[in-house]
């Protein structure tokens, strides 16, 4: 047992310092690890689209990281009218007669049970086999007029329109209440909004280049100001809370030299009163992470580019001009 003390102990020892420097890295990896706009990850929003794919290009062929942030509420889908299935029908009578047929024919199955507990026989004060039958055929007469009636009067009272358009794969089936004279509505459904198709200008395609050089300058320099007047208030919150994790950190994301260097439209429309445009695109950069108090290299090569693909969504109010485009999302492509 000695020897494997003094064994350990000289192991320790030996790597003592690998293992101080292998705590320094590990407090500073959640530093390094959220260099360039937007930390590596993918945020934010595409409207109704956020949590749909944006389609491959030529530039982002293979699939596209999903949103890990957003503060678009993704909708729940209920079941559609076809998949709410009605109440099953329990039992033998159930099944072949439907809830009123069932009941009648468990109903007079049960008085004949009790008939013949108390010694009356199955058909027990009920006349004989020719009475239960003419009964049972007036039961269902009047049964099947009173169905008739009851769909007679849904109809009528049904809207004009109602069921003539197909249902949207975001609507819910019916709500709880059902049944006769539909008291109360269902739980609120979800409406996807209606998206249209737009072409852009090259204008449009300038002014994307423009914002991906303009907003790695001002993440780099700080720049909050800079950047509320190029990206959408939901993405300033988030580059401000990295911003602010760098400066409790005691680091700083320096990045410089951006240099587009491929890219193509992946997909643009408008939805209610905005447009969308996702853009996928190659491009060079100079990432380092500093150490904000002495300027020293954390991350990253100065002197040397690297290259990152992603799809990024811009918006603008609809209609607005080329230099309105705002930075909407940053998705990761593989």
């Amino acid at each position: 047992m000695s020897s494997f003390t003094h064994f350990l102990n000289k192991v320790l020892s030996r790597n003592g310092f690998l293992a101080l420097g292998l705590a320094a890295l590990l407090a500073l990896a959640p530093a390094v690890a959220e260099a360039r706009l937007g930390g590596g990850s993918s945020a934010g929003s595409r409207g109704s689209k956020t949590f749909t794919a944006p389609p491959p290009t030529s530039t982002a062929p293979h699939a596209v990281a999903p949103m890990e942030r957003s503060m678009t509420q993704q909708p729940t889908y209920a079941p559609s009218a076809s998949a709410a299935a009605a109440p099953a029908r329990s039992g033998m009578f159930g099944g072949l007669f439907g809830g009123f047929g069932g009941g009648l024919m468990a109903g007079l199955l049960g008085a004949g049970l009790v008939g013949m507990l108390f010694g009356h026989g199955m058909t027990g004060g009920l006349g004989g086999i020719g009475s239960i039958l003419g009964l049972v055929l007036q039961l269902a007469l009047l049964f099947f007029v009173v169905r008739f009636a009851m769909n007679w009067f849904a109809n009528r009272n049904r809207p004009a329109m109602a069921g003539a358009a197909p249902r949207s794969a975001y609507e819910g089936g019916p709500g709880p209440q059902g049944g006769f004279g539909g008291f109360g509505g269902g739980a609120p459904q979800y409406q996807a909004p209606v998206t249209t198709p737009i072409q852009l200008q090259d204008a449009d395609f300038s002014s994307f280049e423009r914002l991906l050089g303009e907003s790695q300058s001002a993440y780099s320099d700080e720049n909050i100001d800079r950047l509320r007047m190029i990206a959408t208030p939901e993405m300033v919150a988030y580059f401000s809370q990295e911003i602010a994790e760098h400066a409790r950190t005691g680091v700083v994301n320096k990045i410089s030299g951006v240099k587009l260097l491929q890219g193509d439209l992946s997909e643009a429309w408008r939805e209610n009163n905005d447009d969308y445009a996702s853009v996928a695109m190659r491009f060079s950069l100079i990432d380092v992470m500093q150490e904000r108090a002495t300027g020293r290299i954390i991350s990253g090569n100065p002197s040397a580019p690297e290259q990152a693909t992603e799809v990024w969504t811009f918006q603008r109010v609809a209609g607005a001009s080329s230099q309105d485009w705002k930075l909407s999302a940053i998705q990761q492509a593989s």
